[in-house]
């Protein structure tokens, strides 16, 4: 079986999807959906465009339509990952938000590790201002083109078309003689959805209140040291339940002193 008979019937069924963040003009949907189609991969997610896909949307498809019209479209990032086993934000490097940085062909060899574990999301924001802070915290790591300084501007569509083509890239170096070794077996089972991990952390947050851990300092800081540690911990749903279990037990024990005279 050739390379591209090998990507024409795998790449379509890996759990990976693109996710458009806010996308301001619609016409770059369409070319989003273009430069994904070109490398073979067929999951479109959008969250809160500006504009619904138009006319322009289907001129810039260019025979991608069928990716625009199946494309689901949500109100948060959080809802558009929240079954996801890792999440890839696609952004300018960042001080503010301290992620761990991949370059593309990084990112796409990750994204094929944990394709066996779960959905993959590859996310890009809006055309002038990227992604915010906030949605960055729901990303496992970050992404960066190396660009030329002098010149570092992508188009949404561009920056689609490399992320794609090293997923494709990546695809065809596992030298797979069958769609199904496409994506490898996974190390572990039962990695966390993005939903129960962003549920532990809300109830972290609470638990760190109840018991004044920050002690009047804002909690941002440390909220985002321990996002990230655990992340980087790639926790299974058992796990999170019984961090869940300790944190519950822990805010009652807070309750309880906070009673007593």
């Amino acid at each position: 079986m050739t390379d591209a008979a090998i990507l024409e019937q795998s790449t379509p069924d890996l759990p990976i999807r693109i996710v458009l963040v806010g996308t301001q003009h619609p016409g770059n949907i369409g070319a989003a959906a273009r430069a994904m189609k070109t490398m073979g991969l067929g999951r479109l997610v959008l969250v809160a465009p500006e504009k619904a896909p138009n006319l322009d949307t289907a001129a810039m498809a260019a025979g991608a339509d069928d990716l625009v019209e199946a494309a689901p479209v949500h109100a948060t990032l959080a809802e558009a990952v929240a079954d996801c086993a890792l999440v890839l934000g696609c952004t300018a490097r960042s001080r503010r938000v301290q992620l761990e940085q991949l370059d593309p062909r990084e990112a796409a060899q990750r994204a094929l590790a944990f394709a066996g574990q779960g959905p993959v999301a590859l996310v890009f924001g809006r055309e002038r201002t990227g992604l915010d802070n906030n949605e960055l915290q729901l990303c496992h790591a970050a992404v960066h083109i190396p660009s030329d300084p002098a010149f570092s501007s992508l188009n949404l569509a561009a920056a689609v078309q490399v992320l794609s083509y090293e997923v494709r890239m990546a695809a065809l170096g596992l030298g797979a003689a069958t769609p199904a070794a496409i994506a490898p077996a996974p190390a572990r089972e039962g990695l966390a959805p993005h939903a129960e991990l962003e549920g532990f952390f809300a109830q972290l947050a609470e638990a760190l209140d109840q018991i004044d851990f920050h002690k009047g300092r804002t909690p941002d800081s440390a909220m985002r040291k321990l996002r990230r540690l655990y992340l980087r911990a790639g926790l299974d749903s058992a796990e999170v339940r019984l961090l869940r279990g300790v944190l519950a037990d822990t805010q009652r024990m807070a309750m309880l002193a906070a009673r007593k005279p």
